[in-house]
């Protein structure tokens, strides 16, 4: 069951990407694209626990993997309020 419910959140954050994706298709802005990065690296984590049978990521590597996700999201956010242009 848990592989089954892994396979859904990586099938989400999969899917978030690509609307974040097209959303940057659409406008240019690169705040989509490090959002779509963010969430692929989020699958990825998702994955890669899921293939190693590990049920605690804070106890391996891949914790590292979901931190680089989100320090990406929360630079994508300052960036937009700032300014930032391309």
């Amino acid at each position: 069951m848990i592989e089954f419910a892994a396979g859904v959140l990586v099938m989400g954050y999969l899917i978030a990407g690509l609307f974040f994706l097209r959303f940057w298709a659409r406008t240019g802005d690169r705040f989509f694209v490090m959002f779509a990065c963010a969430f692929w690296l989020l699958a990825l984590t998702q994955t890669l626990l899921a293939l190693a049978g590990m049920e605690r990521e804070e106890q391996t590597w891949f914790y590292l993997i979901r931190l680089a996700a989100f320090v990406l999201i929360i630079v994508a956010i300052i960036a937009k309020n700032m300014g930032v242009r391309r």
